[in-house]
Parts: C-alpha cells; sequence; structure tokens
C-alpha cells in the first residue's frame, strides 16, 4: 500500500475542504439570492452554452458527471418550476432531451450576475495570477488524468 506522504496528506485535505466549503458557500448565497440551487444553476449552464439549448440526458450526465439517477430526479425538480423541459427524442424513441425554458434563460441570466461576483471574491480575488494560471493547470491536469481512465 502506497499512502500519502505529508505533503500529499496536507494538499488532499486542503482540495477537499476547499471544494467543501466553496460549493455549500456557493449553494447557500445561490439559493438565498435567486431560488436556484447550485445544481439547478450547473444544468443551466451546460444547456445555455449551446445555441439551442437543449441535450440528450445522458449528455447532460456526461457533463457534469452524474449518475442517470440524478440527472433524472434534478431534471424532475426543475422541470416542475417551469426551468427546464422534457422532449421524446424523435430519432430513437427512448431517449429524451432535456430542453431549456424561457423562465430557465430569464432564472441563469438573473442569477449570473451575483453567482459571479461570488465565484470571484471568495476565489479569485485571494489568487495572483500565477496562482490563477497555477489552479488552472493543476485542474486541467487531473481532469486530463480522470477522462483517460
Amino acid at each position: 500500500m502506497r499512502w500519502l506522504g505529508a505533503d500529499e496528506q496536507r494538499a488532499w485535505r486542503a482540495w477537499l475542504d476547499a471544494h467543501a466549503w466553496l460549493s455549500a458557500r456557493l449553494n447557500r448565497e445561490l439559493q438565498t439570492g435567486s431560488g436556484l440551487s447550485l445544481s439547478d444553476y450547473d444544468v443551466l449552464v451546460h444547456l445555455t452554452d449551446l445555441p439551442e439549448g437543449r441535450l440528450r440526458a445522458f449528455e447532460l450526465g456526461q457533463g457534469l458527471q452524474w449518475e442517470k439517477s440524478r440527472v433524472s430526479r434534478q431534471v424532475s425538480r426543475m422541470a416542475e418550476r417551469g426551468l427546464v423541459a422534457r422532449e421524446a427524442a424523435p430519432e430513437d424513441g427512448r431517449g429524451a432531451y432535456v430542453v431549456l425554458t424561457e423562465a430557465g434563460r430569464r432564472a441563469i441570466e438573473e442569477a449570473a450576475p451575483a453567482h459571479v461576483e461570488l465565484v470571484r471574491r471568495l476565489l479569485f480575488e485571494g489568487l495572483t495570477a500565477a496562482q490563477v494560471r497555477t489552479l488552472e493547470a493543476i485542474a486541467g491536469s487531473v481532469v486530463r488524468r480522470l477522462d483517460e481512465a
């Protein structure tokens, strides 16, 4: 067994703590300010990144790295609130599209400025330009390794 060394252990714990604290704070602030959860926001971002505002449910799950059941539950909750809609995929009859609604577009457009400002304040204002580049390089390297696996 190769245990983590002391430096690796501190880095790993710092990564986990930063992710947990940042996610919790972003979620609380989004819900307070806009009524959207961080999961709602993530779904809406993926849909607004596309000109047609629609994705197959499995593609949304891949992009978010969520299990099929989590995508289904999240989309159902959002559809009940009118933020997204489900449409049958005519090309195979089994799959479904998740489609951004006008209400969903308005919700993210209203939530985005405060959310981006919070991300800037909580994360980027505490880093130098060199640290931002290092963060990008580290995160990119981790994602590439995970994608290869």
